[in-house]
């Protein structure tokens, strides 16, 4: 838009734990405007999840929210053009940025893992977030490193 800026839409917060978040991965989750099938995988997931860290004395939802902490970018790079040269530019992220990162983050590698339902792999992939391992955490780790190794460029940013 040229002008105004865009309305925010308002998330409604989900029916069980009564969280914005939830709803907003869960709108990420979601295929073809199947909502009831997208929170049946997550609240499945996060039985599992829960059921794999056994020892720990969390809930789900903190294991899951701390999980979500853990891939959170902090930094990632923009190209910019500069005299015919392009470089990759560190910049902060804004935070709802970062939370939309994180959670399709968490989602993309989720898919890509081998798993019988969607609900084993996105559980395992929380898991392995939440122990700071797996793609998700992977992919934050090679986006701050690139930040570091352009940090010479931070002068250009916009």
């Amino acid at each position: 838009m040229r002008k105004a800026k865009p309305k925010k839409r308002v998330v409604l917060p989900d029916p069980v734990f009564n969280d914005v978040r939830v709803s907003k991965f869960v709108n990420h989750l979601m295929y073809d405007g199947k909502k009831n099938i997208a929170y049946t995988i997550f609240y499945s997931a996060l039985e599992i999840a829960k059921s794999k860290l056994p020892n720990e004395e969390k809930s789900a939802l903190e294991i899951w929210k701390k999980a979500l902490e853990n891939i959170t970018p902090q930094v990632e790079v923009k190209s910019r053009r500069v005299g015919g040269a392009t470089f990759q530019v560190p910049t902060e992220i804004r935070p709802d940025r970062k939370e939309s990162i994180s959670m399709k983050n968490l989602i993309i590698y989720s898919r890509k893992r081998g798993g019988k339902t969607m609900a084993d792999k996105l559980a395992a992939e929380i898991v392995d977030a939440f122990n700071e391992q797996g793609g998700a955490f992977k992919r934050k780790e090679d986006m701050h490193k690139m930040a570091e190794a352009n940090k010479a460029f931070a002068h250009y940013r916009f």
